[in-house]
C-alpha cells in the first residue's frame, strides 16, 4: 500500500515538473525581456546623454557663439542684472516706441559690449580653465559700456560737434570704442569678419595707395574715419545696428520664447508623423522639422546641431549613409534662414534697403523658400527609393491627430506674427503680440509654465541669443560706413560691369562668387549688409534688374556659403554628429541644396518667383512647374529617377528640370517631353531587366 502511494506521489511530481519547468521558463523570459528592456532604456538614456554631450562639443567647435563661460562666479548677478535689463528694454521702448536712433543703439550696444567681456573669453578654450570673470575682462566690458554710453551722456554736445569738430577726447573715445568693438565680435563671432573690416578701416586711410585706379580715393585721416564710423549714422550705429535695435531683438526673443514653450520638440513630433510612415520617411521628417524650425531660428549651425543630435542617429539606423544623413541636416537647417518669418534676421534689413513693408519682404521669400525644401524633400525620396529604404511602421510614429489636438495651440504665437504683419501692424508690434501669445501659451501646460525664476532665466536669455548678432551688424555698420564715405559701391558696381563686359549673367556669376567667398568668414546677417552695399547696386543700377531679386539673390548665395565646400560649417557639425567625412558631406549638402543655386537666377532673370508685377495665375503656373523642374533636378543629383540614370539621362533630367523653373510655356513643354521619354526609357529597362531576372531564375531551377 505504501510503495503505491509512493509510486502515485511520484507520477504526481513528475507530471507537475514539467509544469514548473515551462512556468520556470516563462519566468525566466519575462525577467529576461524585463533586464533587456530596462537594459535598453539604460542603453537609450545614455545615448541621449552621450549624443547631447557631443552636440555642445560640436556646437563648440564649429559655432563660435557657443564659447562662453560657464563659470562666472559673483558676476553672474551682473550678467543676469544687464541681461534682464537690455530684454526689459527692448520690449518696453517697442510697445511704446523706440528713443533716437543714437540713444536707442548706444543702450543696444553698450549693454552687449559689456556682456559679450563678461561672458566671452579672449581665447577659445580658456572658459573651461578660467572659474570667474578675469579682471582685464571686466575692466574691458566697463570700459565698453562707458565708451558707448559716452553717446548719451554728451549727446547734445556731441551732436554739435558734427558741425565745430570733434574734440580730442572724442576722438580718444572713438579710437578706444571700435577697438573694444572688433575685440567683441573676435570672441563671439570669429576673425574673418575683423579682418574684413580692418582692412576697410585701412582702405579708407590709405586709400591713396591703391595701385588700381578704379579703386583708389585721395584717403582720410584716421581720426576723421574713426570719428565719423563712431559718432554718425554712416559707421556702426548706421541702419544694421539700428534695425538690430527696434526688430531683431524683438524677433530673437521672440524665439527663445517659442523654444520654452515646447514648440521644438512639437515640429519635430509633427514632422515625424507627417512623414515618417513614406519612403526615407526619416530623411523626410529632418527636412520638415528643420523647415519648421526654421521659421523661428536663423542660424545655420545652430539648427544643424539642435536638430540634427535626435535627426542624424535616425537617418543612420534607417539605412542612409553617414554623409547623406549629415548633408541632409545641414541643407534643411541652412534653410531656415530664408524661411519667413524671421529668415535670419536679414529680412528686417532688407526692409530698411528697399524701403518695402515687412510683410512684401516675406511674400516675395514664400516661393523660393519652398522651392528650396522642395528639391531636398525629393532628394532625400530618390535617395531612399534607390537604396530601398522604407518607412516606419504606423505604429511607431505619433498620431498627427494627436498632435494637433493636444499640441496645436503651439502655433498660435507664429500665426500671430504673420497675421499682424499681413494686416498692416508693424514688425515690433507683431514681435510684441507674438511674444505675449508665446507666453500665454506656455501657461496652458504645466511642464511649460514659466515660474519667476524661470521667467528671468528666459529674459537672461534673450540678451546672450542676441550677443552675436548684435556684435556683428555693429561691425558690418564699419564695413557699410567705410564703403560709403569712400565711394567703395560705385567704384565696385563698375568693377563688376567692366569685368562682365556688359553680359548680366557673368555679373550676377562674379557676385554669386563674392557672395560665396565672403559668406565663409561672414555671418548670414553681417555678409548680406556687406553683399547689399557692394554688389547690389551694380545689379540694380547696371542691368535694371528690380531691387527686391537682386537683394534675394545676394541674400541667398550669402547663406548656401554655409554649405559649400571648402568651408562649409553647418555641413562640418553635422558630419561631426554623424561620424562621416566632412568634405563629402559637404558636397552632399550642395546636391540636396541645389535649389539655392539655381533659383536665384531664375527670379533675376524672370522676378515673378519674388511675386514682382505677378498675377495669381501666372504665378501658381510658375510655382507649379517649378516643383516639377526641382524634380528632375533633384533626380539628376541623386542619379535615380523611375531606376537608377545612365549619365546622359541624368544630364538630360537637369536640363529639363531647369526649362521647368524657367517660367516660359515652351521650356515647360520641353521640360515636361524630356521626362515622359527618360520615364519611358527607364520602365523599358526596368522591365527588361525583371525579365531577364526572371528568365536566369527560371533556368538555374
Amino acid at each position: 500500500m505504501e510503495n503505491k502511494n509512493n509510486q502515485e506521489e511520484m507520477q504526481q511530481q513528475s507530471e507537475e515538473k514539467p509544469e514548473q519547468d515551462e512556468n520556470r521558463q516563462k519566468e525566466s523570459k519575462a525577467n529576461n525581456e524585463l533586464d533587456e528592456s530596462m537594459k535598453s532604456e539604460v542603453i537609450q538614456t545614455e545615448d541621449v546623454e552621450q549624443n547631447e554631450e557631443a552636440a555642445k562639443k560640436i556646437l563648440e567647435k564649429y559655432d563660435r557663439e557657443s564659447n562662453y563661460r560657464t563659470r562666472i562666479g559673483r558676476w553672474a548677478w551682473v550678467v543676469t542684472f544687464l541681461g534682464v535689463g537690455l530684454t526689459i528694454f527692448h520690449l518696453y521702448s517697442g510697445y511704446f516706441g523706440t528713443l533716437p536712433s543714437q540713444k536707442q543703439g548706444a543702450i543696444h550696444l553698450g549693454t552687449a559690449l559689456g556682456l559679450i567681456f563678461l561672458l566671452y573669453p579672449a581665447k577659445k578654450g580658456w572658459q573651461y580653465k578660467q572659474k570667474s570673470v578675469p579682471w582685464y575682462d571686466v575692466v574691458l566690458a566697463f570700459t565698453a559700456m562707458y565708451v558707448t554710453y559716452h553717446k548719451i551722456i554728451f549727446f547734445d554736445s556731441i551732436i554739435q560737434s558734427r558741425i565745430s569738430g570733434y574734440s580730442l577726447i572724442d576722438t580718444i573715445i572713438s579710437i578706444v570704442a571700435i577697438l573694444l568693438l572688433l575685440e567683441a565680435t573676435r570672441r563671439t563671432v570669429g576673425l574673418p569678419i575683423v579682418i574684413v573690416a580692418s582692412i576697410m578701416i585701412a582702405y579708407a586711410v590709405f586709400g591713396n595707395f591703391v595701385p588700381t585706379q578704379i579703386l583708389s580715393h585721395p584717403g582720410f585721416s584716421f581720426d576723421r574715419v574713426t570719428t565719423i564710423l563712431w559718432f554718425q549714422e554712416s559707421g556702426v550705429f548706421g541702419t544694421p545696428l539700428q534695425i538690430s535695435s527696434k526688430f531683431i531683438y524683438l524677433f530673437l526673443f521672440f524665439g527663445v520664447m517659442l523654444i520654452h514653450t515646447r514648440i521644438g520638440q512639437f515640429f519635430n513630433d509633427l514632422a515625424f508623423a507627417l512623414t515618417g510612415r513614406f519612403t526615407g520617411g526619416t530623411a523626410k521628417t529632418a527636412v520638415i522639422a528643420s523647415a519648421l524650425q526654421g521659421m523661428v531660428s536663423g542660424s545655420s549651425v545652430g539648427n544643424t546641431v539642435a536638430s540634427g543630435s535626435f535627426t542624424i542617429p535616425m537617418m543612420k539606423r534607417s539605412g542612409f549613409k553617414p554623409e547623406f544623413a549629415a548633408g541632409t541636416e545641414a541643407s534643411a537647417s541652412t534653410g531656415g534662414q530664408i524661411m519667413p518669418p524671421v529668415m535670419g534676421a536679414a529680412a528686417f534689413i532688407m526692409m530698411e534697403y528697399l524701403g518695402v513693408s515687412y510683410a512684401t519682404i516675406m511674400a516675395a521669400a514664400v516661393i523660393p523658400a519652398i522651392l528650396y525644401f522642395s528639391g531636398i524633400f525629393i532628394g532625400t525620396h530618390f535617395e531612399a527609393k534607390k537604396l530601398g529604404i522604407l518607412g516606419l511602421p504606423k505604429e511607431k510614429l505619433p498620431s498627427i491627430r494627436d498632435q494637433l489636438l493636444r499640441y496645436g495651440y503651439m502655433l498660435l504665437p507664429l500665426i500671430i506674427i504673420i497675421g499682424t504683419v499681413s494686416i498692416g501692424f508693424t514688425p515690433q508690434r507683431a514681435a510684441i503680440y507674438g511674444i505675449i501669445t508665446a507666453y500665454l501659451v506656455s501657461l496652458v501646460r504645466k511642464e511649460s509654465r514659466m515660474s519667476l525664476k524661470k521667467t528671468i532665466y528666459v529674459l537672461e536669455q534673450g540678451a546672450r541669443v542676441a550677443l552675436p548678432v548684435i556684435a556683428a551688424v555693429a561691425t558690418a555698420g564699419i564695413i557699410a560706413g567705410v564703403v560709403s564715405i569712400t565711394g567703395l559701391g560705385a567704384k565696385f558696381a563698375a568693377g563688376i560691369i567692366a569685368l562682365s563686359a556688359g553680359k548680366m549673367f557673368l555679373a550676377l556669376f562674379f557676385t554669386m562668387i563674392a557672395c560665396l567667398i565672403l559668406g565663409m568668414g561672414l555671418p548670414t546677417t553681417a555678409n548680406y549688409v556687406v553683399t547689399a552695399t557692394i554688389a547690389a547696386p551694380a545689379l540694380i543700377n547696371g542691368f535694371d534688374i528690380p531691387p527686391i531679386a537682386v537683394h534675394m539673390f545676394v541674400f541667398y548665395f550669402g547663406i548656401v556659403a554655409d554649405i559649400t565646400p571648402p568651408v562649409c560649417l553647418a555641413a562640418y557639425a553635422g558630419a561631426g554628429i554623424a561620424r562621416a567625412n566632412p568634405f563629402m558631406s559637404g558636397v552632399t549638402a550642395v546636391k540636396l541644396a541645389i535649389a539655392a543655386f539655381i533659383v536665384p537666377y531664375i527670379f533675376v532673370y524672370d522676378p515673378i518667383l519674388v511675386l514682382v508685377d505677378a498675377k495669381p495665375i501666372p504665378v501658381i503656373i510658375a510655382f507649379i512647374t517649378a516643383i516639377l523642374g526641382m524634380l528632375g533636378v533633384s533626380s539628376s543629383m541623386i542619379g535615380y529617377f523611375r531606376t537608377d540614370s545612365l549619365y546622359w539621362e541624368r544630364i538630360l533630367l537637369f536640363v529639363g528640370g531647369i526649362f521647368l523653373i524657367m517660367p516660359e510655356q515652351i521650356t515647360n513643354f520641353v521640360g515636361l517631353a524630356i521626362y515622359l521619354v527618360i520615364w519611358f526609357l527607364q520602365g523599358k529597362r526596368e522591365d527588361d531587366g525583371g525579365n531577364t531576372k526572371r528568365k536566369m531564375e527560371a533556368q538555374t531551377t
